[in-house]
């Protein structure tokens, strides 16, 4: 069982002065569900070497037992700190592909050629795709085998409006999640700001915000298994 999890080289807030990135929690559950179950982990990202991540995701508040444990991790810290280039990775070699989020991705995995080529490979061969909280942006540019928005008449979630609202990014952030995925034509569903919420379409499963990357990844390998 091979893995993908592609990450964000995105470190700047828009035009807010403030730094973003992926957000931990949002990797560091995901990773270690994978590991545990046995899993063949490869990070990339569009620049390679270490990723940004969110300072407000170091924040103690923002803690659990996954972040807590990738911290103590230098085999894992040392893989995150050696992320591929996306173009040292092929689709052929993995069975899945996973996004975390964080806000970064709304900039740099949005129309990153090298990142659609990805999605869209690993959908024309029937694998999983998953995405998590801000991180279902690197699907909408993304076309399914017949041209069409890969999302287009199908069940997605990801980072709602109002959970925007609620940290204040709305202005700063180039698109809303929540509208641009309903403006392709996308079955958005969403529950109650910061609940969990994973979405399954057959191959296609995406998660609303952080406390929903566990339940995104647990999807994932119940695909893979």
């Amino acid at each position: 069982m091979k893995i993908l999890m592609v990450l964000t080289s995105h470190d700047q807030l828009g035009d807010s002065g403030h730094k973003t990135g992926f957000w931990a929690e949002e990797f560091a559950a995901p990773y270690y569900l994978f590991k545990d179950a046995g899993a063949e982990i490869t990070l990339a990202s569009p620049n390679g070497g270490q990723p940004p991540i969110d300072p407000n995701s170091e924040q103690a508040d923002a803690q659990t037992n996954a972040t807590v444990r990738l911290y103590e991790d230098e085999d894992a810290m040392g893989q995150l700190a050696t992320t591929l280039k996306l173009t040292e990775v092929n689709a052929d070699d993995f069975d899945a592909i996973f996004y975390p989020g964080g806000h970064g991705p709304l900039w740099d995995l949005v129309n990153n050629e090298l990142s659609l080529q990805l999605i869209e490979k690993f959908w024309r061969q029937g694998k999983p795709v998953a995405a998590v909280c801000h991180a279902p942006a690197v699907l909408v540019n993304a076309k399914d085998q017949h041209g069409e928005s890969l999302v287009k008449g199908r069940k997605v979630s990801g980072f709602t409006n109002s959970e925007e609202a609620a940290v204040g990014l709305t202005e700063v952030v180039p698109f809303l999640l929540e509208d641009k995925l309903k403006s392709l034509g996308a079955d958005y569903q969403k529950v109650d700001d910061w609940a969990p919420l994973a979405v399954v379409d057959g191959q296609l499963i995406t998660g609303q915000n952080p406390a929903s990357s566990e339940k995104v990844a647990r999807e994932l390998l119940t695909k893979l298994s």
